[in-house]
């Protein structure tokens, strides 16, 4: 039996960024999905900043064709002004799931990664040196072998079960209707209408005569039976809450979901890991599961394909639970928090004017911006006191090379390796401190075209855009976290513990 070094369970957004990183990263990889083809629904219409920063760190950006980016910013119905910070944080809007998933599948289909639809996961069972995957498909059962199982198996995980991974729940307490129409143009309410009681409408204009109607209201049943939703129940709910009607609208598809959320206790058993909602159930709102689930696949497959090809460091894998739980965790609070004042009654307008007063002030917008679009994630990566330390190196940062060329961050990402960046103020030392890893690490010299913020000489850049180490600014020896993130190459001069850096050459 042929062994693959990853089998990602799953082709929704998450299992295919997953698959793309992996294969990037130099792992043999194969996904595999229950549905037949993918599927029309598109339930999440964009992503939040940091999502669109890490599709652009591999050139997929473009990939998605037109979008609009969300100009203000809202917790729980809560408005405020994004234009109070001092980072652009606005999210993608109005683009569908759909095409998220198409220019995925293309970018895998470039890396000649397969996607193997109509197999249904049936059996895990782990093995000394891997993981048997047994599936049900066209051609009847069978068996693969793999060095890891990765469930992106959506909520209700088959792979989080078969590894018996235990999840925290919080029990649904309302139920929601969805559905994409085209033939009736109900008015625009794209952040939603509250309506006495709890209740809620949205109607999100997609283009080309589509729109997305969602009805919120305490009467729904939290737990929908699966597949029994039909148009006329949607519509009648619509009609009973505006007074518009839609009957005659032509329906693309609908949905009906409770409120239920769930936090996998590990996202690592062994071999058997589990990323997006399979990890995590987030409440429907505002694309935050999706946006939670793609970051995941980002710190997740760059770590994954090291473990597989044999250069990670001791523990290098485990960092991924350690850093995405405590995020999955803090969401599901926060969305929860955020959907008590987005469809609390009339009890909740007081808690609505306080919110919205401390919102008006920069540090708070700050706060729960960086929460809805991703950039305040931190991470434990080094000892310093760097303000960009354990933070997202802002993409649009640019060097300007030695012939000139001016290069954002973004774009040296795109190999999926690691970057060591430094300027003409740094050390002579640090150059040779990544030698021996040219296969894990890219080393570029230049000067700063677009400042990062705080003085930086040199810094060390993981592949997913997350900064391990500066100088000045961080405590630890550079030669120490190159080993710590990318493993032992030939024996490096030491930097010294936060000292500049050199300039060198790009490899």
């Amino acid at each position: 039996m042929k062994t693959t070094d990853v089998i990602v369970v799953g082709a929704g957004p998450v299992g295919l960024m997953l698959a793309g990183e992996l294969r990037l990263g130099g792992a043999d990889v194969a996904v595999y999905d229950r549905l037949p083809a993918p599927t029309e629904e598109s339930r999440a219409l964009g992503f939040n900043r940091r999502t669109a920063e890490s599709l652009d760190q591999r050139g997929l950006l473009p990939r998605l064709g037109a979008f609009r980016w969300g100009p203000m910013g809202h917790f729980g119905g809560v408005r405020f002004d994004l234009g109070l910070l001092d980072e652009d944080h606005s999210g993608v809007l109005g683009l569908s799931q759909t095409r998220t998933e198409q220019a995925l599948g293309a970018w895998l289909d470039e890396l000649g990664v397969p996607v193997r639809r109509a197999h249904e996961v049936s059996a895990l069972r782990e093995t000394a040196d891997g993981v048997v995957v047994s599936l049900t498909g066209p051609d009847g059962h069978r068996d693969e072998a793999a060095r890891y199982v990765v469930g992106c198996d959506g909520a209700g995980s088959t792979v989080r079960a078969l590894a018996g991974i235990p999840a925290t729940g919080w029990e649904p307490t309302r139920g929601m209707y969805t559905a994409e129409i085209t033939g009736v143009t109900p008015r625009p309410r794209p952040i939603g209408e509250r309506l006495p009681g709890g209740r809620m409408v949205v109607c999100t204009p997609l283009g080309e005569g589509r729109c997305r109607v969602v009805v919120h209201d305490p009467d729904l049943p939290a737990r929908p039976e699966p597949g029994a939703l039909t148009f006329t129940e949607v519509a009648d709910a619509w009609r009973r809450l505006t007074g518009e009607s839609i009957h005659g609208a032509r329906c693309l598809w609908l949905w009906a979901s409770g409120n239920s959320s769930a936090l996998a206790q590990e996202y690592r058993r062994g071999r058997v890991l589990l990323a997006g909602d399979a990890a995590h159930e987030i409440p429907p709102l505002a694309a935050w599961g999706l946006s939670a689930g793609l970051q995941d696949a980002a710190n997740l497959g760059w770590k994954l394909a090291a473990t597989v090809r044999g250069r990670a460091p001791e523990g290098l894998l485990d960092t991924y639970h350690a850093e995405r739980h405590p995020v999955g965790r803090q969401l599901i609070r926060d969305a929860r928090a955020a959907a008590k004042l987005y469809l609390g009654d009339e009890a909740m307008d007081p808690v609505r004017e306080v919110v919205g007063e401390l919102l008006a002030h920069k540090d708070a917008a700050e706060q729960v911006a960086g929460v809805v679009s991703g950039l305040g994630i931190r991470y434990d990566l080094a000892k310093g006191d760097h303000p960009l330390l354990g933070r997202r190196m802002p993409p649009g940062t640019a060097l300007t090379l030695a012939d000139g060329a001016g290069v954002r961050v973004a774009e040296l990402l795109r190999t999926g390796r690691g970057l060591l960046l430094t300027t003409h103020d740094a050390d002579a030392r640090v150059a040779r401190a990544a030698d021996g890893l040219a296969d894990r690490v890219e080393v570029v010299t230049g000067a700063w075209a677009t400042a990062p913020g705080a003085p930086l000489d040199a810094v060390l850049v993981r592949p997913d855009g997350y900064v391990a180490w500066t100088s000045p600014g961080t405590a630890d020896d550079l030669a120490e976290a190159l080993e710590r993130w990318f493993g032992a190459g030939r024996a490096p001069q030491s930097a010294g513990r936060g000292t500049p850096a050199a300039p060198l050459v790009k490899e």
